[in-house]
């Protein structure tokens, strides 16, 4: 099949096409950044296969998530925009959508947890969010505001504008290093590897896509092993951003239908490799955008010696109190 970016194969009425994705880069292609890769001898000696790090940290607000933000900020009508908006998120999402309320000029109201990191609530505020902080579950809280107030939901990641704004990552990647065979993706909900194995695997059907989740919050392992999106009753993990307690339908679905592999990490995995992408890479990721080197790190991903391999940094809101701490507990 030609590798091109209008060509691609039937896709099922469930998964975002390509030309979804396509359309959400022409919304995003002036407001966001077209984050860098770079490469690293050390993690590439390391992995026994070039190692490129798609540096998704840069982005706008510190994530990937203002890339299906806004895609589902612009596609709503003007009265569903002015109704103003309400979502549920730990912290990256809360940021983004926040921000994307702000370039439209309408109001945000994002729940929170209780616990969720203060540097994130901060930054959601500072965007100009309407912060609820609950220790009921989030989305039923978020609804509950819906009801109240007659908001528009931007769900965090079962939306299909929402996966095909994230998927516009993938199409950068392609570009960026077209010689790529496996994309490393962290997991949480699960709109950002539905985006990306959309985006890839159209492009490059035999490209690998693997997942990587912590082992305290392995919705899509859990989703997969039981054919069907789970809800998990317990999250324990230092990765917030990759704490869902619940797997969306249409992420369960890309998963099934596009992800070659779900590998788990652990906390200390992550921990270890945070220090190693500061010190060899200098970059300052959060614990969600280090599982994907930590997966390497600690060999829990098997690569095909000399095969090109691009991991992605989904993030970097990590307050400095936080990361002094899990610095101490890498020594």
């Amino acid at each position: 099949m030609p590798e091109t970016l209008t060509e691609q194969p039937l896709v099922s009425p469930d998964r975002v096409s390509l030309d979804r994705i396509v359309a959400a880069r022409d919304v995003i292609r002036d407001r966001l950044h077209r984050t860098p890769t770079m490469t690293s001898t050390f993690l590439s000696d390391r992995a026994g296969a070039p190692i490129h790090l798609k540096l998704e940290l840069f982005q706008k607000t510190g994530s990937f998530k203002p890339r299906g933000a806004l895609n589902r900020v612009a596609n709503l009508t003007d009265a569903e925009r002015q109704r103003g908006l309400v979502t549920l998120s730990a912290g990256n999402h809360a940021q983004a959508v926040a921000w994307a309320a702000r370039e439209y000029g309408v109001k945000a109201t994002v729940v929170m947890p209780l616990k969720a990191t203060r540097a994130k609530v901060d930054a959601t505020r500072g965007y100009g969010g309407e912060v609820v902080q609950t220790e009921a579950d989030l989305l039923a809280t978020a609804l509950e505001l819906q009801r109240e107030r007659n908001l528009t939901l931007v769900h965090p990641f079962d939306c299909p504008f929402v996966i095909a704004g994230q998927g516009t990552l993938g199409l950068e990647l392609i570009e960026q290093v077209p010689e790529l065979e496996t994309v490393l993706v962290a997991v949480g909900g699960g709109g950002l590897i539905s985006g990306v194995a959309a985006a890839v695997k159209s492009v490059k059907p035999h490209a690998r896509v693997i997942g990587i989740e912590p082992v305290g919050a392995a919705g899509m392992t859990e989703s997969l092993r039981r054919s069907e999106p789970a809800r998990l009753e317990r999250l324990d993990t230092i990765a917030d951003g990759l704490a869902a307690p619940f797997v969306g339908r249409l992420n369960y679905l890309h998963a099934r239908d596009l992800v070659d592999e779900m590998v788990l990490v652990t906390d200390d995995d992550i921990i270890a490799a945070i220090p190693v992408l500061m010190e060899r890479c200098k970059i300052m990721p959060e614990p969600a955008g280090a599982a994907t080197t930590a997966a390497l790190l600690s060999g829990k991903v098997s690569l095909t010696r000399g095969s090109p391999t691009v991991a992605i940094v989904s993030g970097g809101n990590i307050d400095r109190t936080r990361l002094t701490t899990l610095l101490q507990g890498a020594n």
